[in-house]
């Protein structure tokens, strides 16, 4: 597949979504922007919340983890199960009950205008870091299928990527994310559905025989029980996704801003419920795309692509889909699904970030109503230029994984948080507020510290999500610190 085809392909899709944004953006309101005026159906928002919480970094790392990893990575997307319970019954009825545009209202009303801001500021740190990673990814594939033979500089990949983000996005806002996350998710998910069909019809394999194959007993082990220790430990892993879930769903504005479009509580809680019996299922499926990938180049000779000196398995998708002889429809739907894949959460991440900043920093709300949607616009291409310089950054530092790359950073950014809403929904104290961003700082350099020098410290301990949670605690231990009577 030509790049220029690659490219043309890519105009048709983003044509579609323009068209989406067309009909979604005609009420171009604050109240449309930011809670799509609480009138989205909840089996859509489900649905397209599967692409977003997946998003590029599953669609092209996670196949490529399987080599090293196996199957492991169930053992948190179990763990997954857990956290939304707790978010269906414990977070969400707070958001509803204090009608909330951005969650971290909550903290204002439970700790103060300054526990207020910090909890935003760590939301807006975290998500930035994670829609770059996201935008990194899918910018680092169309550089390898389309501008490295024009000789386009990675930085104007950066930028054509953002730029289509926000032509898009700039009026609707979330009610023009909660449908284009519905396309998206299709695309995706019909993408990877595609590439087992393809692949196994080239090996020669029906769907039954990759499942009984021995090449696949290579790749398939689940459970990890042995050594707890390892990084790959089931408790580690289990628990790392039970914190991750509510951390990085639970109490981030970019997940909890589709929920808060539903109608009401109960309609939020169904589609929290289903979006994750469905994510389990579609998690298994990408790894076990993943084990195939791997068996095709065993079985054809091909090499995982190495870019300046690091082998990139995150580069693995794309080099069979598009590059390894596999045929013109493959390719085509893979280019679709990445792309759906990638967007999915970035589009919906710039979205949150200018809702956070306006609401949480500007107190947009109470403004004149005249300039409330020009100062809207100016934060959302403000946040569209900060995120085209993080990921350029990224592409000069990351030699890793790009999906442990994030998880890795989401639990030292997202432990505080994690504490305080704990905090917050456990306890019925106040705090010194002066203290809180101090308690926040220590308690990332404490799990910083914890998680470099483990294996000495703890008798050849490694830590692996599960950080996260003790950051978290370690956050809720210093507020409790520095607590007062209500």
């Amino acid at each position: 597949m030509q790049p220029i085809h690659i490219l043309l392909l890519i105009g048709c899709y983003f044509g579609l979504l323009f068209f989406i944004s067309y009909l979604t953006g005609k009420e171009d309101s604050n109240e449309a922007f930011f809670k799509a005026n609480k009138q989205s159906p909840w089996y859509i928002v489900a649905f397209g919340m599967i692409g977003a919480t997946l998003s590029g970094v599953t669609f092209i790392s996670v196949p490529g983890t399987v080599a090293a990893q196996q199957f492991g990575y169930m053992q948190m997307v179990f763990g997954y199960i857990f956290g939304t319970i707790v978010i269906a019954f414990v977070l969400l009825p707070i958001y509803y009950k204090y009608n909330v545009t951005s969650i971290y209202e909550f903290l204002n009303q439970r700790l103060g205008s300054k526990s207020h801001k910090i909890g935003a500021f760590f939301f807006l740190l975290s998500r930035t870091i994670g829609a770059a990673f996201r935008i990194f990814l899918v910018a680092l594939a169309m550089q390898y299928l389309i501008f490295d033979e024009w000789e386009i500089p990675f930085i104007i990949t950066v930028i054509f990527s953002i730029l289509l983000i926000w032509i898009y996005t700039h009026r609707g806002g979330i009610k023009t994310i909660v449908w284009t996350d519905t396309l998206q998710t299709f695309f995706m998910l019909s993408a990877v559905i595609f590439a087992i069909y393809f692949i196994n019809q080239k090996i020669g394999w029906s769907f039954s025989e990759l499942l009984a194959s021995e090449e696949l007993k290579q790749y398939n082990k689940i459970l990890f029980t042995s050594d707890y220790n390892s990084k790959a430990y089931f408790l580690k892993s289990f628990f790392g996704g039970v914190f991750i879930t509510i951390a990085m769903t639970g109490v981030d504005q970019d997940m909890m801003q589709k929920n808060l479009t539903c109608r009401n509580l109960k309609d939020a809680q169904k589609n929290m419920l289903s979006m994750v019996s469905l994510l389990v299922v579609v998690n298994f499926v990408f790894l076990l795309l993943g084990a195939l990938l791997y068996i095709f180049i065993n079985k054809f000779g091909l090499e995982v692509p190495v870019i300046d000196g690091v082998k990139r398995t995150d580069l693995l998708f794309p080099l069979v889909a598009v590059k390894s002889g596999l045929g013109l429809p493959l390719a085509m739907v893979f280019i679709l699904g990445i792309i759906a894949a990638a967007y999915s959460s970035a589009d919906s991440a710039l979205t949150s970030l200018t809702t956070s900043y306006c609401v949480d920093f500007l107190d947009i709300e109470h403004k004149e109503k005249s300039i409330q949607k020009s100062l809207r616009k100016k934060v959302h291409i403000a946040f569209s230029i900060v995120l085209v310089i993080v990921v350029v950054i990224f592409n000069s530092v990351l030699e890793r994984d790009v999906i442990t790359g994030l998880f890795t950073i989401a639990s030292y950014t997202y432990g505080p948080l994690l504490g305080l809403f704990a905090f917050g929904i456990i306890t019925k104290y106040k705090v010194k507020e002066n203290y809180v961003l101090i308690v926040c700082i220590l308690s990332v350099v404490l799990s910083y510290f914890l998680n470099e020098y483990s294996v000495i410290l703890l008798n050849g301990y490694q830590f692996s999500f599960e950080l996260l949670g003790l950051n978290g605690f370690f956050t809720f231990l210093g507020l409790y610190l520095i607590r007062r009577k209500k």
